[in-house]
């Protein structure tokens, strides 16, 4: 049973740190204990106090507070295709993803927690290419929707948009389409960053729910784009 959310404490940030430092199975596993009290209860006490609020945003999107299969990313690493073979990942990622999709490439809510890169992620990160056509459809069919979304003035003050770009223009759309520069997306993942003090800071799901609250409009975008629900 997780514990009432007061706040990541500064232990977090600082295993976090240890662990690039002593990346192997040797040292993880003999702070293991460390990492349960450190990360992952925190970790679920958070989901968990997001969950009433996240609703309240919207209905379909989840928020899990289990070890495993949930709302809370693995920490070990797929070293089977990179180079990087470092067992673990250095941070903690929590993605409240949308009921319909099965992994990280699709909608979802983000929060990364890493020693000095603190943020929050909204939108889809490295879409299908099928989810892909869909949006670059709809932002051609539907330009004053997209463009309502994407300037929404409360989301445009705090968050950016991230991620690769085509170098030309996709297939089917003219190079001096008026919105040529979003249809080069391969991401639509927009970030707004987070300080230590406010990680930490027992307020930090009503400041989470606020800014996700303003990439609403660019959320429901893309589910319409994508044919789920909002």
């Amino acid at each position: 049973m997780t514990s009432r959310f007061a706040g990541f404490p500064p232990d977090t940030l600082q295993f976090l740190a240890r662990l690039s430092r002593h990346n192997n199975r040797e040292w993880f596993n003999s702070h293991k204990n460390d990492y349960h009290a450190h990360v992952v209860e925190p970790a679920l006490a958070f989901i968990a106090a997001m969950a009433p609020g996240l609703e309240k945003l919207s209905s379909h999107f989840a928020a899990i507070p289990k070890k495993s299969g949930g709302s809370m990313m693995r920490i070990y690493r797929d070293t089977r295709f990179g180079n990087d073979k470092t067992p673990y990942k250095t941070n903690l990622g929590i993605q409240f993803r949308h009921h319909q999709g099965k992994d990280v490439h699709a909608p979802g809510y983000y929060l990364h927690v890493e020693p000095d890169e603190l943020f929050l992620g909204v939108g889809i990160w490295h879409p299908a290419a099928p989810a892909l056509k869909d949006i670059r459809a709809a932002i051609d069919e539907a330009p004053a929707d997209w463009l309502a979304a994407r300037d929404h003035a409360p989301f445009a003050r705090r968050y950016e948009f991230v991620g690769d770009s085509l170098v030309r223009a996709p297939k089917g759309y003219a190079p001096d389409h008026p919105q040529i520069d979003d249809l080069k997306r391969k991401d639509f993942i927009a970030l707004t960053r987070l300080t230590d003090k406010e990680l930490t800071d027992p307020k930090l799901v009503s400041l989470c729910l606020r800014r996700f609250g303003e990439a609403t409009p660019l959320m429901a975008f893309l589910c319409r784009a994508l044919s789920v629900p909002f």
